[in-house]
């Protein structure tokens, strides 16, 4: 999502910025990306197009803005009890949501807007995606319960899921994710995971 600093929240550019996703929202439901254009945003925003031009630049870093909010999961991911069955009931359901049309129309619009030097929307995904395992982990350690390295999530969860939906023809299977999960969790042995993070970062 882009973010303007000192801006105040709930100003002009917020009311702005609402009405322009939601009139993207709105278009998305009604036509074909392909379909959609500046002018018809701006009218049914209410806004004139060089307020979105101003804003965002072109139409393909709109979009990706609204797919970055789309993100945002609606909840916390779910408490079960344990960090494994936490791990592996969010991966699921990333999974699943990242794999639904909604959520490959998503990831194109963001990957779309990406910069040549890898910057842009994209990363504010992992963001998200680090916030949501972190609530897992805040459970787990008040649990009692060690963590993995939260590289290790991304590297060993998230980025073959990713990799596989974007980069490979067969289907994926549907406890693909949750089986990366219980492989991370599998191999994990406490105190040597952290240090070789610390290594790595040396």
């Amino acid at each position: 999502m882009v973010v303007r600093e000192g801006l105040r929240p709930g100003g002009r550019s917020a009311r702005v910025q609402e009405s322009v996703h939601n009139a993207v929202k709105t278009l998305l439901t009604e036509l074909s990306r392909d379909e959609i254009t500046v002018a018809m945003i701006a009218q049914r925003a209410d806004v004139t197009p060089s307020t979105i031009y101003r804003r965002w630049g072109d139409l393909q870093s709109l979009l990706a803005d609204v797919a970055v909010e789309r993100f945002y999961p609606d909840s916390v991911p779910a408490d079960t009890g344990s960090l494994r069955s936490d791990l592996e009931s969010w991966a699921q359901t990333y999974q699943e949501e990242m794999t639904s049309s909604p959520g490959r129309a998503m990831i194109r619009d963001v990957l779309a807007a990406m910069e040549t030097d890898g910057s842009g929307p994209a990363c504010q995904c992992a963001d998200i995606v680090r916030a949501q395992v972190q609530v897992i982990f805040d459970r787990a350690l008040a649990r009692g319960e060690p963590i993995p390295a939260m590289h290790d999530v991304l590297d060993q969860v998230i980025a073959p899921v990713m990799y596989r939906m974007l980069f490979d023809n067969l289907p994926l299977d549907p406890g693909f994710a949750r089986h990366c999960a219980s492989a991370l969790l599998d191999a994990f042995v406490p105190g040597r995971n952290r240090r070789k993070s610390r290594a790595q970062k040396a």
